[in-house]
């Protein structure tokens, strides 16, 4: 619990929303039901553990900040997120009625306990350390298995690893969801371009040979870029895609175009840290063949 002025309001209530929900109690010290209600408030903070922030505004004191939220009376809590007020209650409510509150918009402690593994996957793979990754983000899809991101990142490493197997029972849960989910698509994209190349006896070499006797052989061409694919190649298959598209853009329902971004989505490193307010850096081969797409799809 923090109490908070017209000095740190920005940075303890507006900034801190930003990253978890913060609620504001309005108060005052001659008010009776908010001494009932405020070591309740002090208590749930306690007990839900990081999943929001609970400030304290002396209404009295900070007569500004109350009449900015159009307090009337007191007690008044006021939940904000993304910097905004998002929903609140008045007077003394019993213990579970703020808890009824406080659900309906605090993230359940699954998905905070998911998001720090997911983090800490995100560092091991920056540092290297491969098996570290997939613990914490095998750890981050059981505790949350509604996190698509957590377990977006668990499949494309285990793909990457060659750990096909695994990766096919990571994914099986999310298969419904290929067709409203990009990133999930792009990965089932991925695999069936692995299942693919292993059915290629002779590797991309009858392909090429296809490819050589007719530059306009799109099936061909699209089976060296998912053998590239499966080789992890990707900007080699990136480069026949984009062979496929400067002569046929709606070739088989876009097919080129589309196994194309898979790839984007794939190799897109996670976005690194940077200072409130900058921008990350764009990876720059991510950003040199989202160039190029646009140049050809365009044209």
């Amino acid at each position: 619990m923090i109490d908070v002025t017209i000095e740190n309001f920005e940075s303890e209530v507006i900034a801190a929303s930003m990253e978890i929900p913060v609620l504001v109690d309005f108060w005052a010290p001659w008010c009776g039901p908010c001494k009932v209600i405020g070591p309740l408030l002090e208590k749930l903070e306690t007990d839900y553990a990081g999943r929001f922030k609970l400030v304290k505004i002396d209404s009295d004191q900070e007569q500004q900040l109350a009449g900015a939220f159009g307090i009337r009376s007191i007690p008044t809590c006021i939940l904000l997120k993304g910097g905004q007020p998002v929903d609140g209650f008045m007077g003394a409510l019993p213990e579970g009625k703020i808890k009824e509150f406080l659900d309906k918009h605090v993230p359940a402690a699954e998905e905070l306990e998911a998001e720090a593994a997911e983090e800490e996957a995100l560092d091991a793979l920056a540092d290297g350390d491969t098996d570290a990754a997939l613990e914490k983000l095998q750890h981050a899809v059981a505790t949350d298995p509604a996190n698509d991101d957590a377990r977006f990142d668990y499949v494309k490493l285990l793909l990457q690893l060659g750990r096909i197997d695994d990766a096919k029972v990571a994914f099986a849960p999310v298969i419904a969801k290929t067709g409203t989910v990009r990133r999930l698509d792009s990965l089932m994209r991925w695999q069936n371009a692995i299942d693919f190349a292993h059915a290629q006896p002779d590797g991309a070499t009858a392909l090429d040979a296809r490819i050589a006797a007719n530059k306009r052989d799109f099936e061909a061409r699209f089976g060296k870029a998912q053998c590239l694919m499966a080789a992890q190649q990707w900007t080699a298959a990136m480069d026949e895609l984009l062979e496929i598209l400067m002569r046929d853009k709606a070739w088989n329902d876009e097919l080129a175009r589309k196994t194309y971004v898979a790839i984007l989505d794939v190799i897109e490193p996670p976005k690194p840290k940077v200072a409130e307010g900058q921008i990350p850096p764009d990876d720059p081969v991510v950003a040199t063949y989202r160039r190029r797409l646009s140049s050809v799809v365009l044209s």
